[in-house]
């Protein structure tokens, strides 16, 4: 196990906790519920850039469960990434609380950017209701993960579309549950907030888990590991292309033919026009 992946798993969680949950702490009257979305989506696109190379820059036991039923790293991998991320959401939040507690009138006991449904729930969301929706909202997060890495790091606009949708599910999910989606963002500040925090805790805990599962499924269905997107015998490709036979000489173009004349055989079931005019893909 490579030492710089937990680290950068513990230093990741533990930057995201106190950034992003510190938003709903400390600035929540001022920004609201957009902006504190906006905050925990953008802090993960930078903790990405900087950490996703390393370590995929997962910071939720979710999103390693997801990456370890794909087959994208070993179970003994997938342990470290736990013990790092639930340490690391334990630091960031006890950094959270120091500085909380600089601020005159502050309350950090009951709350402090716990999750919570029924009487903690802004609409007051029941428990079945909680559960579905953190279910739902994981399961598009990590599908997302899933779906712009092909292994473990995260890299380019893969971090951007991570980071898009979990500034999403948060502008739903806030006004719900606050928002859990990570079981170590969710451990971090009930530990300190006490009583239901921590009473409701289970429910953040195992149904982000249950999402990060049914994504995996997924996922391993739609984006087999190491494969390529696959297209259907005389449909278009991503690229103009089409894709068929390669013993009848329909085949694959390779782009944008420039011709009304005869195609020329490139190799097995691949054809390229040649000529004068604009040509897409053509079958002869």
């Amino acid at each position: 196990m490579d030492r710089r992946t937990i680290v950068s798993e513990f230093v990741g969680t533990l930057l995201y906790v106190f950034f992003a949950v510190g938003s709903l702490v400390v600035a929540a009257q001022y920004v609201g519920a957009v902006g504190v979305a906006l905050t925990f989506g953008l802090v993960l696109v930078g903790l990405a850039y900087v950490f996703g190379a390393i370590s995929g820059c997962h910071l939720n036991p979710a999103v390693t469960l997801g990456a370890l039923l794909a087959r994208r790293m070993s179970p003994m991998t997938a342990i470290g990434y736990w013990v790092a991320q639930f340490v690391g959401a334990i630091a960031g939040a006890a950094l959270l609380l120091l500085l909380a507690k600089q601020i005159p009138g502050l309350r950090t006991d009951g709350a402090f950017g716990s999750n919570g449904y029924g009487t903690r729930s802004a609409v007051g969301i029941n428990t079945g209701g909680a559960f579905l929706i953190e279910v739902a909202m994981t399961f598009l997060l990590v599908l997302v993960y899933l779906a712009v890495t092909r292994k473990v790091a995260l890299n380019g606009f893969g971090a951007l579309a991570v980071g898009l949708t979990l500034a999403v599910v948060h502008l739903i999910g806030i006004p719900l549950t606050g928002t859990g989606v990570n079981p170590a963002r969710s451990l971090g500040p009930a530990v300190f907030a006490g009583g239901a925090a921590l009473s409701q805790l289970w429910l953040f805990i195992v149904a982000p888990l249950v999402g990060g599962i049914l994504a995996a499924l997924v996922s391993m269905l739609t984006h087999p590991h190491g494969a390529v997107p696959v297209v259907n015998e005389g449909q278009q490709g991503p690229v103009g292309g089409l894709t068929g036979d390669d013993t009848t000489g329909t085949g694959t173009g390779t782009g944008v033919g420039t011709g009304t004349g005869t195609g020329a055989t490139t190799g097995p079931g691949v054809t390229a026009g040649a000529g004068g005019g604009r040509r897409w893909g053509h079958h002869r």
